[in-house]
């Protein structure tokens, strides 16, 4: 498959990119893109949720009434869920929701994401974009010359580019990443990819 390099102007520049069949024309593996993307938001959990349990409240721990012969339910202090600002049964506690997922997996759930895109014609190649000084507008003026405003966008980047990360991190439905740093979450999320020239050579070594 081969696909047209556009400049930031919108308009063909000639050239074109082949895309390797290994990474862009797999058969999709689904169980493997649910499993990654599971792992990734599992990961993006904090898992700093916390609630009292009858230990850790405040409160007496004198024993109400009598065990026997009131007529009510036999309590043996203030603290306990049954009662009013008791402790909680089995509450939530700090915990790490991460899993450990083999490489191979990823790299599968990576291609076929990217193989999907490249079914549904979702992907854009772009030539060289550079800016020296970071400017919001030099971005946007790129994205409404590709006819992508009001898109989920996620631009890819072949070098590590502070300047254009910080021009457009702050455009919405956009996002920004680093070929290396490319995953099967933002992959799907995105109605469009526009991948930099220069970045299918990282994109290449670090999936095929």
């Amino acid at each position: 498959m081969e696909l047209i390099v556009k400049n930031t102007k919108g308009a063909d520049t000639g050239e074109k990119v082949s895309l390797s069949e290994s990474i862009f024309g797999i058969e999709p593996n689904d169980h493997a893109i649910y499993q990654d993307v599971r792992q990734i938001l599992a990961n993006a959990r904090q898992g700093t949720h916390k609630a009292k349990e009858r230990g850790e409240v405040s409160g007496s721990t004198k024993k109400p009434y009598r065990q026997k012969g009131t007529g009510n339910a036999r309590q043996g202090h203030k603290r306990s869920p049954l009662w009013r600002h008791g402790g909680r049964v089995f509450g939530p506690r700090p915990r790490n929701y991460g899993f450990k997922l083999n490489k191979k997996v990823k790299r599968l759930a990576r291609r076929s994401a990217l193989s999907y895109k490249a079914k549904e014609a979702k992907i854009l190649v772009l030539d060289t974009f550079n800016l020296n000084t970071p400017k919001t507008k030099e971005v946007v003026s790129v994205l409404n010359n590709l006819k992508l405003t009001g898109v989920k966008v996620l631009m890819v980047l072949g070098d590590d580019n502070q300047n254009v990360y910080l021009s457009g991190r702050n455009i919405p439905k956009t996002q920004i990443v680093r070929a290396q740093d490319l995953n099967t979450y933002d992959i799907l999320h995105a109605d469009q990819l526009v991948i930099m020239k220069d970045a299918f050579s990282k994109i290449n070594e670090q999936l095929g």
